[in-house]
Order: C-alpha cells, then structure tokens, then sequence
C-alpha cells in the first residue's frame, strides 16, 4: 500500500520532514548505536581529520575568502586579506574547535530529539545567512562539497582501522552514510526556503557562537 506523505508538512515540519528521510533511508536507532560506537574510534584521529578539512577549504580561494569575516571576540585579530590568514591563527583555532564539538556531538548523540534536530537546524541557519551577525552567507555548493569530503575521510579512517569486526564495520559505514544525508538535507532547506518562501515554522534564535561549526 502507498504510503501518503503530506508535500506542505515537509517544507514546514522539521519533525515530519526527519520522520520522512530517515524512513526512506532506513536510519534507525541501530545506526545511531553504530555511530555511538565509531566515536572512540574516530576521537584520537580527530585533530588530524579537522586539519586537513580546514587545509582543503585554505586549498580553493572562493571557500578560503569566507574566512576572512571576523568571528565575535576576534575583531583584533582576523585577517583583512586572505593571504595574511594562517592556520594556526587564534581564530583559525577557534573555528577548528567549533568543527571538532560539531563533529563530536554527531557522533555522540544517542536520541535524535527536537533538540538536537534544533541544533543541526541552527547550524545549517548560521552558514545561510539566517542567524543575524553571527551567520554568513555561503553558497550551498561549498556546504555540499565540504560534507562529501568528511564523509569521505570519516570512512577511510574507519575503513584502514584493524580489529573491528566485518558486521560492525559495515554497519559504521551505512550509518556515517546516512547521518550525512540526513544532515545535508537539514542544511539544504535553509537555502531553499528563501527561494521557495517556505520555512520551518521554528523560533527566532540568536545564534550562541560557541554552539556550531563555522565555516567562515
């Protein structure tokens, strides 16, 4: 029998619209577990993992010009032209941190309430221009990339890690596949909402800046 899924719901109900993605993916409470379980596996290497995404946005200009914007706290020390930004700047450092918690908090999370669909939302906000002084806009296209490719190295760690059974291992990889489906899909309604004039019926929030991963 077909199953209806209601069109409106779904570019207004962040809880409906969830439902619906992780049905048709099959994202479960056992993928969850498996990302639980990745956590400590993935933890000591991801210092090395958040360094080389940053390198790889430093790589292209037009993802390395988004840097360049000043975060709260750091209006002393940002760089005015992209060719003084450094890596091991203090700001630079700050925002590796920021991308570190968020990865952290995805791989740690054992229910996927309102909360923390709320969180993955406002992150998505903050790189859509949607969040007040604290947000940019960046293009969708560099959001999109950037996912693909920490998909790509959370899977090669796991993938060149011994001593975790075929099953798990296999499990561990559909799973990362589809936390990264599922939050890309978050992040993508914030750009179409503007375009489509639909949104999530959710509450104004100022942005925390400690709460997200900037990139910018």
């Amino acid at each position: 029998m077909t199953e209806h899924v209601d069109d409106r719901r779904l570019h207004t109900d962040r809880r409906y619209r969830f439902d619906y993605v992780s049905k048709f993916l099959n994202f479960t409470q056992n993928d969850i577990t498996m990302l639980n379980t990745l956590a400590p596996i993935i933890f000591p290497s991801v210092p090395v993992i958040i360094d080389t995404i940053y390198r790889k946005l430093f790589s292209y200009d037009i993802t390395k010009q988004h840097f360049i914007v000043r975060n709260q706290g750091f209006e002393n020390f940002a760089a005015t032209h992209d060719s003084n930004l450094a890596l091991d700047s203090a700001q630079m450092l700050y925002r590796k941190d920021m991308l570190s918690m968020y990865l952290k908090r995805l791989l740690t999370q054992t229910e996927w309430n309102d909360a923390f669909l709320q969180y993955m939302t406002q992150v998505g906000q903050m790189h859509a221009n949607k969040s007040g002084a604290g947000s940019i806009n960046v293009d969708y296209i560099h959001i999109n990339v950037l996912f693909g490719f920490m998909e790509h190295l959370l899977v090669d760690k796991l993938w060149n890690t011994n001593g975790i059974e075929d099953k798990n291992k296999h499990g561990m990889i559909i799973a990362v596949n589809k936390l990264f489906w599922i939050q890309n899909d978050i992040f993508s309604m914030q750009y179409r909402a503007s375009s489509n004039n639909k949104s999530f019926s959710v509450q104004s929030t100022k942005v925390n800046p400690t709460c997200c991963f900037p990139l910018h």
